[in-house]
């Protein structure tokens, strides 16, 4: 039955096709955002998963994900038809032969305990095959996401099964959930002593408590969601064809400046904004040439 559906779905959707959907409104403290994709026909590629404020859970369709490289070297490389992933402060290396298809959920840290039964600091730097996590919930997600006939439905299953499933858990202590929401909106841009006088706990404390229910110190938190708001911004620059210096990047997202931002990005991403960008995009190097310049001209960098 699943074969059949997903062949006819097949039929009905045109190869890189990308679908995007918040979830029911009862979900979004848990899940920010479901994700479709589906590629085929096009060239093999290598893909950077890049550290996020949100835990990730994969679902594949047609073939399984493989991944050459996890954030944490000492995980071997590894195929899996469901994954689930805490956060991190380094890249996976994912690669497809032309084909990649599947569903993606971002959980929220605060979000862990409800949906997959354990604290976010439990997962953190991992990816662990979905069955490990959720148990049999991983095989019945993905028959009935095979099932469903289009992006739609396979987000109105996501839905139903998410909300049957979630549990009551214990509360998170309200100065954890307070500090993780000012960190987010403020886009990182927060000291871990300034968080610990708002929570009125110690700075030692605040970083034991926030590492337990986040999966990162209050530091590494603040990098990673500084490093997602900037790297967002740099891809909406190129989609939209603004022209945006990476110094002027850099200020807006709180970096000290354009070196700061490249050594983070280095760090958390594994290479240049240019090199990423010129990945993701898949407009070649010329595209990004003016990235490139400045290192040694005095010129400035930029993107677009």
């Amino acid at each position: 039955m699943a074969a059949r559906t997903r062949r006819t779905a097949d039929a009905d959707e045109r190869a890189g096709f990308f679908a995007h959907q918040r979830p029911a409104p009862a979900l979004r403290p848990l899940v920010a955002w479901y994700s479709g994709y589906r590629e085929a026909g096009v060239p093999p590629a290598t893909h950077r998963g890049l550290p996020s404020p949100y835990l990730t859970v994969i679902v594949t369709l047609d073939d399984p994900l493989v991944v050459a490289a996890h954030p944490d070297p000492r995980t071997p490389p590894g195929s899996y038809d469901t994954l689930v992933g805490g956060l991190h402060t380094g890249p996976a290396l994912i690669t497809h032969d032309g084909r990649q298809s599947g569903v993606q959920l971002a959980l929220t840290p605060l979000g862990a305990r409800a949906l997959l039964g354990l604290p976010a600091g439990e997962l953190s730097g991992l990816d662990l095959d979905g069955a490990e996590v959720l148990g049999r919930l991983a095989g019945e997600l993905r028959e009935r996401l095979l099932e469903a006939p289009g992006w739609d439905e396979r987000f109105a299953v996501l839905d139903a099964v998410l909300s049957r499933h979630a549990r009551p858990t214990r509360a998170h202590p309200a100065e954890v959930a307070r500090a993780w929401r000012r960190m987010l909106a403020a886009g990182g841009q927060v000291t871990v002593s300034g968080l610990a006088r708002e929570t009125g706990w110690s700075t030692r404390h605040l970083n034991g408590r926030f590492r337990e229910e986040i999966g990162l110190s209050p530091k590494e938190a603040a990098r990673v969601v500084r490093f997602d708001r900037v790297r967002r911004l740099l891809q909406k620059a190129v989609a939209s064809g603004r022209r945006l210096t990476l110094a002027d990047a850099a200020a807006e997202c709180g970096f000290y400046d354009q070196a700061h931002l490249a050594r983070e990005f280095g760090a958390l991403a594994g290479c240049s904004p240019s090199r990423w960008l010129a990945e993701e995009g898949g407009h070649g190097s010329e595209l990004f040439r003016n990235v490139q310049a400045g290192a040694g001209d005095g010129s400035p960098d930029s993107v677009a």
